[in-house]
């Protein structure tokens, strides 16, 4: 919660915060704010700090994302995370399952990274048309929109933690 962070040592809070996005930089830069008086200010400090993430950033994180679909594997507290978030793609249909994986390995291969997106929330359907929308992007507006959907999951991560 809120006061543990604010409590913990520096290095354990930016450990804390890398499961929210994996970007050491962001992370030290949450740790370092503290202490926070509410969990609306963390969040406001963590889309603040975001602003400065680039598209290697980006890379960087995503590679500890699994794909959608994708059951992640292993005991680290982002698997956890992780799976909740995509509890969503475990109701999909055989098809929109198979039809997902056929475009996520799209847009890996149109991209160079997995297919990013806010899950929670959101139906297999609506992830399989935005996978589909984004596919047409050019990269520049891709990474944006990438970066953008890294934000959500950070701050609603963050949000669930803290909160």
């Amino acid at each position: 919660n809120l006061d543990d962070f604010n409590r913990a040592g520096k290095a354990e809070a930016a450990r804390a915060a890398l499961v929210w996005a994996a970007i050491p930089s962001w992370a030290e830069a949450l740790a370092a704010g503290r202490p926070y008086a509410t969990v609306e200010e963390a969040a406001r400090e963590a889309e603040q700090a975001s602003a400065a993430w680039t598209p290697a950033d980006l890379d960087d994180a995503v590679a500890h994302h699994p794909r959608i679909g994708q059951r992640p594997h292993g005991d680290e507290p982002e698997v956890h995370v992780s799976q909740r978030e995509q509890a969503a793609m475990r109701t999909a249909s055989e098809e929109l399952a198979v039809a997902m994986a056929e475009a996520s390995a799209l847009y890996e291969s149109r991209f160079g990274r997995v297919f990013l997106i806010r899950a929670a929330g959101r139906t297999p359907a609506e992830m399989l048309a935005e996978v589909h929308r984004r596919l047409h992007n050019d990269d520049e507006t891709e990474a944006e929109e990438a970066i953008g959907q890294l934000r959500q999951i950070a701050v609603r991560r963050l949000r669930g933690d803290l909160g």
